[in-house]
Parts: structure tokens; sequence; C-alpha cells
């Protein structure tokens, strides 16, 4: 019986609730280690992101003949360039429309208390039943504009506290464009025979999946905020430029974000015209169909092969867990978990084969 499969399992999963039991008993011991971890890994991640992205240039270079410290100091040079060109071009025009934004605040909020305040007024020449849910959906959106301010709130404490980091992000960086390939040795070099070439193929796997989703993620946000900043400077939308850099970083969550990318554009053009509601939602869909049918599927393929529905709980389950952090690390750590958990399970048929075929 202790050699049946769900006999394991279930010794396993005894032993793993065990071991987290006790281990939150003395969780106050790793509280400093906990504190050192949580103060690294946004620089850690922010610097392996840049090393994604500039990998393949450090390639070509290399390719070239171009020793290792010059193609860092070549990329590091391109890099502070782009930051340079980005700023003085795009940053005066982000700031007056900022600027501009926070100036008509006010009176956008004004807008929107009257529709809301016409709206509850004519509530008593609507049917009951609409009634209830008008009143359920005013409680509802108060909630939503509680917690909603509290996550801007944790959401700036978050980005200072980025910001504060940043320069442990340089020294990740640089430290992976030098010594990446000799990240993976390190570890399946501990091992020998057919476990180092298990350990060696699955840390292949896991690379190649970080590769592909981080250099495709990054490119299809980027494709996708040019075509809705040109679609809304197009039908002539306030705050496109803002609006399309809001939709960059959005557009990096699958799925969800574009949704939350166009619901402040749908605010603006509301308020600015209600027809306005039309062409924003127009662009959005022609930008969506786009991704969709030609940039995703010739850019990412079957890379991650995860169905949407598992994506949406992931990144449900992830921001109650970590917040925005948590949602754009999500799909990727789940990616991870899974070429895992399949090389494990490719393992186990090769022993169970290799077994069957000796008796």
């Amino acid at each position: 019986m202790t050699k049946k499969l769900w006999f394991q399992v279930g010794v396993g999963t005894l032993l793993a609730i065990l071991i987290i039991k006790y281990f939150m008993e003395i969780s106050f011991i790793f509280a400093p280690i906990v504190i050192i971890i949580k103060a690294i890994i946004l620089p850690l991640l922010l610097g392996g992101v840049l090393y994604y992205m500039t990998e393949p240039i450090q390639r070509k270079l290399e390719e070239r003949k171009v020793p290792r410290w010059g193609s860092i100091l070549i990329i590091i040079v391109g890099l502070v360039l782009i930051l340079w060109a980005f700023v003085s071009i795009v940053g005066p025009v982000v700031t007056k429309q900022v600027n501009t934004l926070v100036e008509n605040a006010p009176a956008l909020t004004k807008e929107i208390n009257e529709i809301g305040e016409t709206i509850w007024d004519q509530r008593d020449e609507l049917p009951p039943q609409l009634q209830t849910s008008i009143e359920s959906a005013v409680n509802s959106l108060q909630l939503i504009a509680v917690k909603f301010g509290k996550w801007i709130v944790q959401f700036l404490q978050s980005f200072f506290q980025a910001v504060f980091l940043l320069i442990l992000v340089p020294f990740f960086f640089i430290f992976m464009l030098k010594d990446h390939e000799k990240f993976a040795p390190r570890i399946y070099n501990l091992f020998s025979g057919e476990r180092r070439e298990w350990i060696k193929k699955t840390l292949s796997d896991i690379d190649n999946v970080l590769r592909s989703y981080i250099q495709g993620q990054f490119l299809i946000s980027a494709i996708l905020a040019t075509l809705i900043f040109i679609g809304y400077k197009l039908i002539g939308l306030e705050y496109a430029l803002l609006l399309a850099m809001f939709a960059l970083f959005m557009n990096l969550i699958p799925f969800i974000g574009p949704w939350i990318a166009v619901a402040p554009a749908l605010v603006i053009g509301y308020l600015d015209d209600p027809k306005m509601v039309i062409w924003v939602g127009l662009v959005t869909l022609i930008a969506q169909q786009i991704d969709s049918n030609l940039i995703t599927p010739n850019v990412m393929g079957k890379t991650l092969d995860i169905h949407p529905l598992t994506v949406i709980t992931i990144i449900l389950a992830a921001g109650n867990i970590a917040g925005f952090v948590g949602i754009i690390v999500a799909i990727p750590v789940y990616a991870v978990i899974k070429v895992i958990v399949l090389n494990i399970y490719e393992r186990r048929k090769e022993i169970r084969r290799a077994a069957t075929k000796n008796v």
C-alpha cells in the first residue's frame, strides 16, 4: 500500500500541512529574512525584466566579436539615451496633460456627481426592481470608491518605495548581463547523471518561458499603446498620450489589463461628449482585434498555453494576496510552476517506462 501513488500524495500533503503549521508558529524567527527579501525582490524583478529585454541585443553584439564589457557598456549607454530622449520628448507633453487633468479634476468630479444626482433624482419614475438595482449599485460604487482610494494610496506608497530602491536595479541588471551563463551551471552541476540532465532541461525551459513571456508581453503592450494613442489622436480625445501610457502599463496584465485601460478613456470621453464614448469603444475594439488576430498569435504564439479563465482566476487571487505587484508577476510565476510540474510529470513517466521495460 505504501507504494501506491494516492498514499504517497496523502502522506506528502499531511507533511506539508504540518511543516506550514509549525513554520507559522515560529515565523517571528524568519521576520528579518522576510524583510530583506521584500527589500530586494522588486529591484531584482526589474533587473530581470531589463535583462530579458536587452539580452538579445547583447547576444547580437557578442556574435559580432564585441567583448562582454563592451556589450554591457553599449547597452547601458543605449538605455540612458533612450530614457533621456523619452524624458525630453514625451516628458513635457505628459507633464502638461497631467497638469491639465489636475486643474480640470474638480470640474470633472462635479460633472460625475451631477450625472449621479440626476439618475438618483429620477429613480422614483423607474420600476421598483430597477430602483432596488440602482440603490445597490450606488452602495457598491461607494464601497468601490473607498477601496479604490485605499488602493491608490497603497499604490503610491509602493511606487515611492520602488523609486527609493531603484538604486539596486542597475546592480542586479549589470550582474545578470555579466554572469548570466553561470547561474544555471552552478545549480545543475551540484548533481550528476540523469538527475543533472533533468535539472538542466528544467532550468532551460524556465528560462525560455520567462524570456518569451517578458519580451512578448512588453512588445505587445508597446504596439497596443501606440495603436491606442494614434486612435485617440484621430478622434480628438483629450489626454491621449497620458491615456496611452496608462494603457501601456495596464496591458502588461493579460486579458484584464485592456479593460482597466479603457475605463478612464470612456469616462473622459463621456464628459467631453457622450458620443465620444462610441469612438473610444470603436478605437479600443479595433486595437483589441488587431492584437488578438495579428499581434499576439505572431509574437507569443502558444508560449504559455494558459486558458483565459485560468489567467483571470490567477490574477484576481494574486491581486488579493500581493496587490498590484502580485498581479504583474502572477502569470510568469504560474508559467514557471507549470513548467516545473510538467517536467516532473515527464520525468515520472520516463522512470515508469524504464521500470516497466526492465520488468
